[in-house]
């Protein structure tokens, strides 16, 4: 084979006619100097049999250069018309190969002569749309996109529309689950009897034998509803629609039902409170209580996401009733997707009407036995308090934010902490001295030092907001003390504390107070105390220098 090539050799030797009839494949191989290339075959397709016809071995050095790299060699002619029959006849059965053949395809109109002969890179996509693989049909249904925005309308409707066509007839199901995904580029430039046709196929394909084609028809309703025209949606589409919610198969309506808010948005007001809301609150009776859980989460994060379409009227008098029920899930997701959306429902009916309907459930929902709806409560607190202002939360919430800091949950404690800091940004820091900092400051006594830490990490925090006087007089104190607790893991959190509570107070506090409680910790027995308390004191000796 000859010498060695150095690591990066290119693996196209042009000839000085400025053709390349000789390609190098290369392998990279291990060894333990480290990674090194080799000349693995050299093939010259002028002397093989079929001259001009690329190896098998070919598709395998898209691995290392790609195919971009062969077809620039190659020029736009012979890709065309060598370099793509080869890939469309290829029986590669590697998913890993075919996956970057679908990907690389995608971006391949450039190196087969542009827009013109774009069509050339249908036959190796469609093939690849019929594989078993699931991601290698995606990534071929996203190349085929890619590609069909860019053609010809001309092309589209004798070219892109036959091969959706063929998809959608195919025998085995892995084609016609593709093909529903590239409906919505192939409806646009049709003419109105093609429009029809394809309206009917996809019709079909929603009501096909296979439940995997019925998926596929559902995830991609929205995109191809965004092509059909205002008076086709109001009928085929809904009528598609309506159908696919009451689908046998859960997957299938779990889809359709994350699909009304994209259909929602594509009519007036008037005619989704006509044509959508009604087919959300049928199937919502149902679906309310349906026998999946997964069905009712979707159900429950796209019903708020319809809010804002359908207006505040509808809103209130429809799908008020389905959020209360929907918060009494005893599914936890199901309740934390409602929660998560409150502030979309907010914009809609107003604070006033939320407070009163919704808020009592919040509350309920503030000591739910699952953990991550607690946390998504927490976290929606400091819009909420903005919303209902200082006298309600007083009266509801503030009880509340104090119970979370002494929760069982690492997660919790420390979102609660973060609520505290957000809450006296939003409030100021008059009200959180009257309503918060004494409350946390009580509880560093606890008996559990993981508690005890909360506290910590909550003065840390609330600290930039309070201010270097209240800092001063009344959070460094309860730190100094606790400086003293018999746990190592709270001193050395005080060390931290300290660290962070430099920058806020004045030189002469840092000299007379925190230094001298540094420099105690930094002799503790514990070697992490220590640690902690001279980086504490680097810190501030980096401060005063500077």
């Amino acid at each position: 084979m000859g010498p060695e090539q150095p690591y990066g050799t290119k693996p196209l030797i042009a000839q000085p006619n400025g053709t390349c009839d000789n390609i190098i494949f290369v392998n990279l191989a291990m060894s333990k100097g480290g990674t090194r290339a080799s000349c693995k075959t050299v093939v010259s397709p002028n002397h093989t049999a079929n001259r001009g016809r690329p190896p098998k071995e070919l598709l395998h050095l898209r691995h290392f250069f790609g195919l971009s790299t062969i077809a620039r060699a190659l020029g736009e002619e012979r890709t065309r018309k060598e370099l793509i029959p080869f890939l469309s006849e290829n029986n590669d059965d590697d998913d890993e190969v075919l996956l970057a053949m679908a990907e690389e395809l995608g971006v391949f109109t450039p190196y087969v002569g542009g827009v013109d002969y774009a069509h050339v890179l249908l036959p190796p996509l469609e093939t690849l749309c019929t594989v078993e693989e699931t991601c290698v049909r995606d990534k071929a249904v996203e190349s085929l996109c890619r590609i069909g925005a860019q053609m010809k309308e001309s092309d589209l409707v004798e070219w892109f529309i036959p091969l959706v066509k063929r998809l959608a007839a195919g025998e085995w199901f892995t084609a016609r689950v593709s093909s529903c995904g590239l409906f919505h580029i192939a409806y646009t430039s049709a003419p109105e009897l093609l429009k029809a046709e394809l309206r009917s196929i996809y019709s079909q394909l929603c009501q096909d034998d296979m439940p995997m084609v019925r998926r596929s028809a559902a995830s991609n309703l929205g995109k191809f509803a965004a092509t059909v025209e205002p008076n086709h949606l109001k009928t085929d589409i809904m009528s598609i629609f309506d159908e696919l919610t009451q689908d046998d198969q859960d997957s299938v309506r779990l889809l359709a039902v994350e699909g009304c808010a994209a259909l929602g948005k594509l009519l007036e007001p008037q005619d989704c409170v006509a044509h959508i809301l009604p087919v959300i609150v049928n199937f919502s009776q149902d679906l309310s209580s349906d026998s999946s859980q997964h069905v009712r989460s979707a159900l429950a994060s796209v019903i708020m996401g319809m809010a804002p379409v359908l207006g505040k009227d509808a809103t209130i008098e429809q799908l008020l009733p389905i959020f209360l029920s929907l918060l009494k899930d005893e599914f936890p997701d199901v309740r934390l997707n409602i929660i998560s959306k409150l502030d979309q429902v907010n914009e809609v009916i107003g604070i006033d009407l939320l407070s009163q309907s919704l808020l009592p459930a919040i509350v309920e929902l503030a000591e739910d036995r699952h953990w991550r709806v607690r946390l998504a409560i927490i976290e929606y607190i400091p819009l909420l308090a903005s919303q209902l202002g200082v006298g309600f939360f007083d009266d509801k919430l503030g009880a509340l934010c104090m119970q979370w800091l002494e929760d069982k949950v690492f997660s919790i404690r420390d979102a609660a902490a973060n609520n505290l800091k957000r809450l006296a940004e939003e409030f100021g820091p008059e009200w959180a001295m009257q309503h918060i900092v004494q409350q946390v400051l009580d509880k560093i006594g606890n008996p559990h030092y993981l508690y005890r830490m909360t506290i910590l990490h909550a003065v840390s925090l609330l600290a930039p907001v309070m201010g270097p006087e209240i800092t001063c007089h009344k959070l460094l104190p309860v730190i100094i003390t606790a400086s003293k607790d018999r746990v190592p893991n709270i001193k050395f959190n005080v060390a931290k504390v300290l660290q962070a509570l430099i920058p806020i107070v004045d030189q002469s506090v840092v000299e007379q107070t925190i230094r001298p409680c540094l420099v105690e910790l930094s002799e503790d027995p514990d070697v992490d105390v220590r640690y902690f308390a001279n980086q504490a004191l680097q810190s501030s000796d980096h401060m005063m220098s500077s």
